[in-house]
This record gives C-alpha cells, structure tokens and sequence, in this order.
C-alpha cells in the first residue's frame, strides 16, 4: 500500500493511476491522515432502455398544430 499526500498526487497522478492499474493500492492523505483510496473505475452496469415502454400513450395527433398554442407564440393575424 502507497500512501501519498494531495500535494504529491497532483504532481504524480499518471504514475499513481499507472500503479492502481497494476493492482497496488494507493491512498491520497492530507497532512498524513488518509482520505481516499484510488480505485480503479467499475462500470454500474447497462443501462436499461425502455422502462416506459407500455406506461405511455401517445397520441395520434401529437404533431398536429395547437390554434391556441400557435397564437400565443406567433399572436393573431388581425
């Protein structure tokens, strides 16, 4: 285990992250006292697409034009 002070980390990160690669654990301290470990990054897992699928009704005319809508952005012809 290789413990090491922000300052240090800083200066050193591509070495540091080099040695976590390779197994060994790193510890980032302030004034000696550990604070972090480095880890090497573990993706959560896919993500699920589709969740509505089946919850949501769209309707036929979703992309019909609003006169009220339309009017309010664009006001009226008069």
């Amino acid at each position: 285990m290789k413990i090491v002070n922000i300052s240090e980390a800083k200066t050193n990160l591509s070495k540091l992250v080099a040695l976590v690669y390779r197994g060994e654990k790193v510890v980032i301290a302030k004034n000696n006292l550990p604070l972090v470990d480095l880890v090497i990054h573990k993706p959560e897992g896919k993500r699920k697409l589709g969740l509505l699928a089946g919850k949501l009704i769209v309707p036929d005319n979703i992309m019909d034009e609003d006169a009220e809508i339309n009017e309010l952005f664009y006001g009226t012809d008069e």
